[in-house]
């Protein structure tokens, strides 16, 4: 019985450090990192929160793509060809919806560490 502990309690902490880890192919940069890019028109800029987080406080120059939204718009509103910035509230969903665009076939993606709470 004590090994079905070990062996639920390992899934459960493999579980979670794959949601944790960086994704492979998708890139990491920081709010700071993020303020020098916000002029260069090349980048797509996406949030991935909720509408309602969106009219509450957003960053000028980035689209409002809820993630629930994400598989099913990306295709038409988004370049694959064109890099793509992905930010929410903590840095969660974004990664999240890194996931979603690689899925899609988005090849040049970057996660917001920290999202917009690292942003203030």
């Amino acid at each position: 019985m004590a090994y079905l502990n070990y062996i639920v309690l390992a899934l459960l902490l493999f579980f979670l450090m794959k949601r944790v880890l960086t994704i492979k192919g998708v890139n990491n940069i920081t709010t700071k990192e993020l303020k020098k890019e916000l002029n260069n028109k090349n980048k797509q800029f996406v949030d991935v929160r909720t509408n309602g987080e969106f009219r509450g406080n957003h960053i000028k120059g980035f689209k409002n793509i809820p993630l629930h939204q994400l598989a099913q718009v990306a295709g038409k509103d988004l370049s694959k060809e064109r890099e793509v910035i992905v930010i929410c509230q903590s840095g969660m969903r974004s990664q999240r919806a890194s996931k979603v665009l690689k899925k899609l076939g988005f090849k040049n993606i970057t996660n917001v560490k920290g999202g917009m709470s690292a942003w203030y």
